[in-house]
């Protein structure tokens, strides 16, 4: 006995997917029917490879064609399962030319300060700019662009979501920071943390930059190593003050980014609060916090001293009014940004001609 293609179908159409209710042939799933000298084939498409019911549906094949035309009419039924090719992964950050991220061995050394003027001033200076703010416990960056009750909008491209993050002074931002209300404390463990920065990053739709500054929390732990893990960092550079308490960690954290499971390069150090010279006596400087430790430590490991900020209150003041010092290139401390932001692009591009392409890192435990 012939038994149709149309028939086997029709038998078939009686088995839902537990899932969605819906019939397996109306879903497509059934992609192929042969039946050829009382044999059987039948292919079956799941749209995952770890459809959870992929058994069971095809025990119920089985189970309904015997049913219905008998063992002894088919000699032998073959239920094979196909999972088409995933496509392959959308290129993270495809139009970023490079991503700096701004660290810190301690908290309390100005690396937000540093992270966000250098942002403004890079920007001034014709490039384009994006600036994540990937302190997710402390994040100061809404404060210091003054957008603290703004809120990134979202669309949907392609059945992804994106965040369009938000633009001040020409700088692109995203914080977890605008997500949250000021006075709220994120209390979060380190899996949440890290799930945050990863969205920030993956879903930010930052489209063409040729910065992308990242402003890592302090010291080092999951949110420095998920950063590595999902893009390929251009370099780092590491802010601390002079004094040697802080230079301590400086090294544990050039010693991380430079390891060999990470091999992440270094750019340079940056040393705020170099010195601090009142207004009334211009040609005097106090070394507060000690003298050219960051640039010793440079010169002893080996890598560049971008910069050295001294310590002015209009640094603070323009931070806490929401307005970075360095949209005002005229003044002293405007100027140390501006410079500051020529040494990053410098230093950029000859790691670019120097050095392959960093690759994301893959840390196996």
């Amino acid at each position: 006995m012939e038994i149709q293609k149309e028939k086997i179908l029709e038998v078939l159409e009686r088995i839902r997917h537990p899932e969605t209710k819906e019939s397996i042939v109306s879903m497509n799933m059934v992609s192929k029917v042969l039946y050829r000298e009382g044999e059987l084939w039948i292919a079956l498409q799941f749209a995952r490879s770890n459809d959870p019911f992929i058994q069971s549906i095809k025990k119920a094949c089985s189970r309904v064609i015997n049913s219905t035309f008998g063992e002894d009419t088919l000699k032998m039924e073959h239920i094979s399962i196909e999972v088409p090719d995933a496509p392959p992964p959308r290129e993270i950050l495809p139009g970023v030319r490079n991503i700096v991220a701004v660290a810190s061995g301690k908290g309390g050394v100005g690396k937000s300060t540093v992270a966000a003027n250098l942002a403004v001033a890079l920007a001034r200076q014709g490039s384009r700019v994006g600036l994540i703010d990937a302190d997710v416990y402390g994040p100061s960056i809404p404060k210091m662009f003054s957008v603290e009750n703004k809120r990134p909008t979202a669309h949907t491209e392609e059945g992804k979501e994106w965040i369009i993050p938000i633009e001040k002074y020409g700088v692109k931002l995203l914080s977890v920071g605008l997500f949250v209300k000021p006075e709220d404390a994120v209390v979060w463990r380190g899996p949440m943390a890290t799930s945050a920065l990863k969205q920030l990053i993956t879903q930010g739709d930052w489209g063409e930059l040729d910065y992308l500054i990242i402003d890592l929390p302090p010291g080092t732990g999951d949110v420095h190593l998920t950063m590595v893990q999902e893009v390929p960092v251009t370099g780092v550079v590491i802010v601390s003050t002079p004094q040697e308490v802080a230079l301590v960690d400086v090294v544990k954290g050039i010693n991380m980014f430079t390891g060999e499971k990470i091999n992440v390069p270094v750019l340079g150090l940056i040393e705020n609060m170099s010195w601090f010279t009142p207004e009334e006596l211009p040609g005097n400087k106090y070394y507060i916090f000690g003298k050219d430790g960051c640039k010793n430590l440079a010169e002893k490991m080996g890598i560049p001293l971008l910069g050295q900020v001294p310590i002015v209150q209009g640094i603070r003041e323009s931070g806490d009014k929401g307005e970075p010092v360095a949209l005002a290139p005229e003044t002293t401390a405007g100027e140390a940004f501006h410079i500051l932001a020529l040494s990053v692009e410098k230093v950029v591009e000859a790691r670019n001609i120097e050095l392959e392409p960093t690759k994301k890192v893959e840390i196996k435990h």
